[in-house]
């Protein structure tokens, strides 16, 4: 495991490590942690990820969530760690009895957005199980030891939580798109990736139960945290495209050309399926602990099969039509807020 690349080579880690929600108590003056995180935030956007302070050198990341009751995004500064392609970040909450709330934020809601520097991507956060989650946070206490302190004050097992790219990095994406056609393709593009990928975790996931003899501890019953955060992350991906798509793109194309009326009806029951399939899936990672496997295969099969039979309709309808606007709209002022929207 490697530092951030802004990490300096001579100061050494503090023993503590000072995190944006946990201000110097020992002055009476320090702000209250929701001004200090604000500070913070207001620092770090200003000066291109550097923030001053108890903070200089430090390597630091802003954490966007949407609450898990209220459905409003939050912004938290924490700090990170590398692991290869991926970014840690730890649940310390400097070792209070209870998770931070980012954290319960990100279990109902893994779509994550990440500020590293002036870097901003969206990515799927997924906290580490078992020996993987022991590793990886030995790793953070040899780069910083205040965390095992933190572990210390509490009885909780601190979170280790991986952050890992949901779009691919600058340069490496799909060529730059022009109109709608090419848009809706590269949408589509991405959901069957990431529907394949929640396909092949939970093809390992039974592989190694039913694989497993002999001595050692079988894999935990239920379903796995990275499944579920990722089953979890393409179903809100899924979510948003089709109400993007029930509230602007289909009323837009619906007034401009009648004749896909019947295809566009056909769509949008299509979504109202889907959603229920959603819907039980998510009733299943409710709880991974007593998950039903086989039922979660079977309905992720029908979802599978109901998708990719929706987004091949979709493509053959809707295409032709999308390949004239274009993207983004550049059409006159009223023609111009129906193409936004589209």
């Amino acid at each position: 495991m490697t530092n951030a690349p802004n990490t300096p080579t001579t100061p050494t880690k503090p023993t503590t490590p000072k995190t944006a929600n946990t201000p110097d108590k020992s002055n009476p003056s320090t702000p209250t942690p929701l001004d200090f995180n604000q500070w913070v935030i207001e620092q770090f956007r200003a000066n291109e990820g550097r923030v001053g302070g108890p903070f200089e050198g430090g390597d630091l990341l802003l954490l966007t969530t949407t609450g898990a009751k209220s459905g409003e995004e939050h912004t938290t500064p924490l700090a990170y760690f590398r692991e290869g392609d991926l970014l840690l970040i730890v649940g310390s909450a400097g070792g209070a009895p209870q998770h931070p709330a980012w954290y319960h934020n990100l279990l109902a809601h893994p779509m994550v957005r990440v500020e590293v520097g002036t870097e901003v991507f969206a990515a799927i956060a997924v906290p580490a199980e078992g020996d993987r989650r022991d590793r990886l946070f030995e790793q953070v206490v040899r780069a910083a030891p205040g965390y095992a302190d933190y572990q210390r004050r509490t009885t909780r097992s601190l979170p280790v939580v991986t952050l890992r790219r949901s779009e691919p990095e600058e340069g490496e994406g799909p060529r730059e798109v022009t109109n709608l056609a090419e848009k809706l393709l590269e949408v589509h593009s991405w959901l069957r990736v990431q529907l394949h990928q929640v396909r092949e975790e939970a093809d390992a996931h039974f592989a190694a139960r039913a694989a497993h003899q002999g001595p050692g501890a079988p894999p935990a019953p239920g379903l796995s945290m990275q499944l579920r955060q990722h089953c979890l992350a393409f179903c809100e991906s899924l979510e948003f495209h089709h109400t993007g798509e029930d509230a602007h793109i289909f009323p837009a194309l619906e007034r401009r050309h009648p004749h896909l009326r019947d295809a566009l009806r056909r769509l949008r029951a299509e979504h109202r399926t889907v959603a229920r399939i959603k819907g039980e899936l998510h009733a299943l990672l409710s709880d991974i602990a007593t998950a039903d496997p086989a039922r979660f295969r079977a309905e992720l099969d029908r979802m599978t099969e109901e998708l990719r039979a929706h987004l091949d309709f979709e493509e053959e309808a809707l295409i032709p039509v999308l390949a004239d606007i274009p993207f983004p709209p550049t059409a006159p002022v009223r023609e111009a807020a129906d193409g936004a929207t589209a």
